[in-house]
C-alpha cells in the first residue's frame, strides 16, 4: 500500500472522524465547510485507499470485566520466518491478546494481554502464551495504571 497525498480538507475529514466516527456524512460536510457529495467523495477516497481502515465502538475494559492489563515480552527460540509466522498465526487466535508487536532488542515480541484478574491472566500465561510456537520465556509486566491510551493518530499539520 503507498501512501497517498492529503490535501487540508483530508486532514480536518480525518481529524473530525477520529473525534467522532459515527457522524453522518451531512455532519462531516457541514464541520469541513464542504457540500455533501464532494465530502462523501472524499471519504470515499480515503476508505478506498486504506487510509482508514475502519471504524469501532471503543469498550471498557472495566464495564467488560476485562480490566487486568499486562504486558509480556516474548523471546523466541528462533526467528526464520517460518518461526515468526507460526508464531504470528497462534497469536491471532488469543482473544485475550489485545495487541503483538514484533520489536527489536532483547526480546522478538511485546503482547498486550486483557484478563478478568491476575488469576485469569496467570491460567492464560501457563496454559496459552508459555504454550505458542517458538516461545523459549516471557518476562511480564502488570499494568498498575493507565496514564494515556490513545486510539487517535496525531494529524500532520498541513504545510504552507
Amino acid at each position: 500500500m503507498t501512501a497517498i497525498r492529503l490535501d487540508t480538507t483530508d486532514l480536518r475529514i480525518l481529524q473530525e472522524l477520529q473525534n467522532d466516527g459515527r457522524m453522518t456524512v451531512t455532519e462531516l460536510s457541514r464541520r469541513v465547510h464542504l457540500t455533501k457529495t464532494p465530502c462523501a467523495e472524499r471519504l470515499r477516497r480515503l476508505e478506498n485507499s486504506g487510509v482508514i481502515s475502519g471504524y469501532f465502538a471503543r469498550l471498557n475494559p472495566a464495564a467488560m470485566d476485562v480490566a487486568h492489563l499486562a504486558m509480556v515480552q516474548v523471546q523466541m527460540k528462533g526467528t526464520t520466518s517460518d518461526d515468526l509466522e507460526a508464531f504470528n498465526a497462534a497469536v491471532a487466535r488469543v482473544p485475550e491478546i489485545q495487541s503483538c508487536l514484533m520489536i527489536a532488542g532483547g526480546y522478538d515480541y511485546l503482547l498486550k494481554v486483557r484478563t478478568k484478574d491476575i488469576a485469569a491472566y496467570r491460567q492464560i500465561l501457563g496454559a496459552v502464551i508459555s504454550k505458542l510456537p517458538g516461545v523459549l520465556q516471557t518476562h511480564t509486566y502488570v499494568v498498575m495504571e493507565t496514564v494515556k491510551d490513545d486510539i487517535t493518530l496525531a494529524i500532520p499539520k498541513p504545510g504552507p
